[in-house]
């Protein structure tokens, strides 16, 4: 381990958390808040808390895949023996990018895919299969749209520390994390409090775009601080201003504002 090991490993499970959160958002993430609900399981004749289980189960285990491959890459760090200053280097350029891929500055983004998963297996299928099979999907974090720049840096964060019980258990806490996200349809018994949810959602779409480069920005200033304040202060307090300034930027205008 270096002296690097411990604010990296914290940051990424920030940073797992707010990825997880913000992929809710994502077509796949929205399917499943409309497809796993008391009032879809009830229409197919299952139980919405064995499914809900099942789907949580299913993602930490995705999670845990995850957490595996990137313990993988943390122990070919650990054995390749960088500086803290190098390790801390890298994961502010990571997390600068992923802030800037995530408030599209200059229309600059990483690449993602946008796989979502195979609802056919909702007729097909038995709820702890489609439950289990669409949450490890999820889970895992790379097997579906990938809303957010964040999921890249959370593995870069825990492959940096080092530390490959660190990488698996920050792995299994963005799988958890994203996993219980389908509680958040626990009370949709209705189309009308279904319609009414995915509204609610659409609103606040710009919110978590802004929490999630908030999380990035603050890492790189984290890591730009650690290594010299005075950086931190002359180089990334201003990359940080623009970046947020743009995310603000997305945030859905509030209703009855003025049109310009």
């Amino acid at each position: 381990m270096t002296d690097a090991t411990t604010p990296l490993v914290c940051s990424a499970a920030v940073v797992a958390v707010f990825a997880a959160a913000r992929g809710t958002w994502s077509p796949c993430g929205l399917s499943m808040l409309s497809s796993i609900t008391p009032l879809a399981e009830r229409g197919r004749g299952h139980r919405y808390g064995s499914t809900a289980a099942w789907f949580v189960a299913g993602a930490l285990t995705g999670g845990l895949t995850l957490g595996l491959a990137a313990a993988v890459l943390a122990a070919g760090v650990s054995a390749a023996g960088p500086s803290a200053t190098t390790l801390l280097a890298l994961a502010g350029v990571a997390a600068a990018l992923a802030a800037a891929s995530d408030a599209r500055l200059g229309r600059f983004h990483l690449p993602i895919h946008r796989r979502q998963v195979n609802e056919r297996w909702l007729d097909q299928f038995r709820p702890w299969v489609y439950g289990a099979g669409f949450g490890w999907q999820i889970g895992v974090g790379l097997a579906t749209y990938i809303k957010t720049a964040a999921v890249y840096l959370t593995i870069v964060l825990v492959a940096l520390s080092g530390d490959p019980w660190a990488a698996l258990g920050v792995g299994a806490l963005f799988g958890l994390a994203r996993g219980l996200a389908v509680l958040l349809g626990r009370r949709i018994t209705s189309f009308e409090l279904l319609t009414r949810f995915h509204r609610r959602m659409h609103e606040l779409d710009g919110p978590s775009v802004a929490a999630v480069v908030a999380v990035e920005v603050t890492t790189a200033l984290l890591c730009g601080w650690l290594l010299s304040p005075w950086a931190a202060a002359i180089v990334a307090v201003p990359t940080a201003v623009v970046a947020l300034r743009r995310a603000r930027s997305r945030l859905p205008a509030r209703p009855g504002a003025a049109q310009t």
